[in-house]
């Protein structure tokens, strides 16, 4: 194995000349969006410090309710995220749709991967788990904040014409199925676009962590494709569950919609 070359402390404070450049330009351009970029910037750094010294201890103690305890902190962060994220008010119903979008459509893609796939022993072995599991549910993230704004807008700018539809005799999945298949389009077009450049345009982080830590190229192509269908199964079965039973959401038992 290939000796890992460590990136000393002063060296990696240079990486935020990034950070500095990437203010100077959006000072430059007027975008005001200064604060956001600091802020983000700032959380990604604690939280990522945090993360490594967490990680190291629940590797060495390796147990299932502890996996399964930061999984579910990981799903917590994600629906906060989701509200946090989407700029336009979601209802109760609609919030509770999320809820179980993520858990059913990130658990059993992450689980069958685990236990299948790569065939881990067992499946809740740390060092598998978390890695994997916070790709899946921070591409499903992505996906269903995608998805929810575009549903709402939809529905909203869609009112008239959905409204016209039901009272013609259509049911509200037959009225807003445009609606829905449109914002199923865009919710998975990230992860699409995704799939489209890798290898060529860009490879994957997980796969050059892999080949930077030694291990060959071909086996951590391996990894990477196992996981990117992973990620692509978790985000369509995340978002197909959030749209089928999202926009009935904006509908009464009376098939009237509701904005």
């Amino acid at each position: 194995m290939a000796n890992i070359v460590e990136i000393e402390l002063w060296r990696l404070l240079l990486g935020y000349l990034f950070l500095v450049l990437s203010l100077l330009i959006t000072f430059r351009l007027g975008v005001k969006r200064e604060k956001e970029i600091v802020t983000a910037t700032l959380r990604m750094t604690v939280q990522l410090i945090l993360m490594g010294y967490v990680l190291v201890a629940v590797f060495q103690v390796n147990h299932l309710l502890l996996s399964l305890a930061i999984f579910t902190l990981m799903e917590s962060f994600a629906i906060y995220n989701i509200h946090q994220r989407v700029k336009v008010k979601i209802n109760a119903k609609l919030r509770r749709v999320i809820v179980l979008s993520m858990l059913i459509g990130t658990s059993i893609p992450l689980f069958f991967f685990l236990a299948v796939v790569i065939n881990v022993k067992p499946w809740y072995e740390a060092r598998y788990f978390i890695p994997i599991a916070g790709m899946i549910v921070g591409n499903s993230m992505t996906g269903i904040s995608l998805g929810v704004e575009r549903l709402i807008n939809g529905m909203q700018a869609g009112r008239e014409w959905i409204e016209g539809a039901l009272m013609l005799g259509a049911t509200p999945y037959d009225a807003s199925k445009m609606v829905v298949h449109d914002a199923f389009s865009a919710a998975i077009m990230p992860t699409i676009n995704s799939m489209v450049g890798m290898g060529i345009v860009f490879l994957p982080g997980m796969m050059v962590g892999q080949i930077l830590s030694g291990i060959s190229p071909l086996v951590a192509i391996n990894y990477q494709i196992a996981i990117m269908l992973g990620i692509v199964g978790s985000v369509f079965l995340t978002i197909f569950i959030l749209l089928q039973l999202g926009y009935k959401t904006f509908f009464n038992k009376c098939c009237q919609l509701l904005l």
